[in-house]
């Protein structure tokens, strides 16, 4: 009954996902290949808690 109300943590770490991979490929666009690397591997990160919580 109350899960209607409950809110879908999987979603909030779609969204960080896909703000860090565009943040990524504009640090790619302005040559800063670095914080490229940096900003992908936390986007993988959070990829794989992501398909962590879709297995539960």
């Amino acid at each position: 009954m109350f899960s209607l109300f409950r809110r879908n943590p999987a979603k909030k770490l779609q969204k960080a996902y896909e703000r860090k991979l565009e943040e990524a490929m504009l640090a790619s666009r302005n040559g800063d290949m670095r914080a490229n690397a940096t900003l992908t591997e936390q986007a993988e990160a959070l990829r794989l808690e992501i398909e962590r919580l879709k297995e539960d």
